[in-house]
């Protein structure tokens, strides 16, 4: 009887010293249990990540495929440059951190490719991120309630295994901003979630910034939802009556009292609030507009500088 196809995409960043020992340790406990494939996307990482992944794909021709990105896109893109490269039946996405260990991949395995779910998503018992990663967290979770209509138990968590249904179906999405957990939302409610343990990283230190997460949220806010324009429309209708009737009980406090001097305070108040709300409006819908316009243009979700797997070693794309 044959084994299930399994394929492991790594998005690779600032990971040469983690990513040999994760590659080995994850061929030696899945290797005779899956037909096993590892795909590692280096996403333009400054250190010596690509020569490290160049060595074992030499090492492991038969199981590691290896892709370097010619520029920086981010986790979500990298992944999407993973999954569009898979060919195994469910399909594995991890860190290169080691703060998944090795024991609870084989454990998310087995009880994905056990159970009849499109996506088998993690959570952690303890997290071991710092408090900045966490507030984060916390803050995607909560408006990921909101904005993708996410059930409020789910944690969306960057460790999972999706089936090839699911796979095929994320990978037809050819944006520029792609966010992985918006697709599969809008795709399935076929989700399954188990408990996992959560290791300190080994190496390095989170390639996330305020900056990246701060994308990562536009990414939800404006390719998934329309809920901020509904929102700025809301506001521009509760702050328009405040106006009205704040003008309404001037007129009568005016003609009560006709010496009542004019109120230059309140003037500028109610002008920078309402300048601001016009401002913070204009700026979500030209969010929205200049992402159907780098659509448009086709603004790539990757570029694939170099390849080695089986068929090719490094070829330029």
């Amino acid at each position: 009887m044959s084994k299930l196809k399994v394929s492991i995409v790594i998005p690779v960043f600032n990971g040469e010293q983690s990513i040999g020992r994760l590659t080995n340790e994850l061929i030696d406990a899945l290797g005779n249990l899956y037909d096993l494939e590892i795909v590692l996307v280096n996403d333009n990482s400054p250190d010596n990540s690509e020569a490290v992944c160049v060595s074992l794909f030499k090492e492991h021709p038969d199981i590691v495929r290896f892709y370097s990105l010619a520029r920086n896109v981010g986790e979500h893109n990298a992944v999407m440059a993973g999954l569009n490269q898979v060919s195994g039946d469910y399909i594995a996405i991890m860190d290169d951190d080691f703060q998944n260990p090795i024991s609870e991949v084989a454990k998310l395995l087995d009880y994905a490719t056990r159970n009849d779910c499109d996506v088998t998503y993690t959570y952690y018992r303890k997290k071991q991120h710092s408090l900045f990663r966490n507030l984060g967290s916390w803050f995607n979770d909560k408006v990921a309630n909101f904005m993708l209509d996410k059930p409020k138990d789910l944690y969306l968590s960057s460790f999972k295994v999706m089936n090839r249904f699911l796979v095929n179906e994320i990978i037809k999405y050819e944006l520029p901003y792609p966010y992985i957990d918006g697709l599969i939302l809008r795709t399935t409610d076929k989700i399954a979630t188990i408990a996992v343990d959560h290791h300190e990283r080994r190496a390095g230190r989170s390639g996330y910034t305020l900056r990246k997460l701060i994308r990562l949220w536009l990414n939800m806010f404006t390719n998934f939802s329309i809920l901020p324009l509904r929102v700025s429309f809301i506001i521009g209708v509760l702050t328009s009556l405040c106006g009205l009737v704040f003008a309404v009980l001037t007129l009568i406090e005016k003609f009560s009292n006709p010496n009542m001097p004019v109120g230059y305070a309140s003037v500028i108040i109610a002008v920078l609030i309402f300048a601001g709300i016009q401002l913070v409006s204009v700026g979500v819908i030209g969010e929205y507009v200049g992402r159907i316009f780098l659509s448009q243009n086709r603004k790539p979700q990757y570029t694939i500088r170099k390849r080695f797997d089986k068929k090719n070693e490094n070829k330029q794309p």
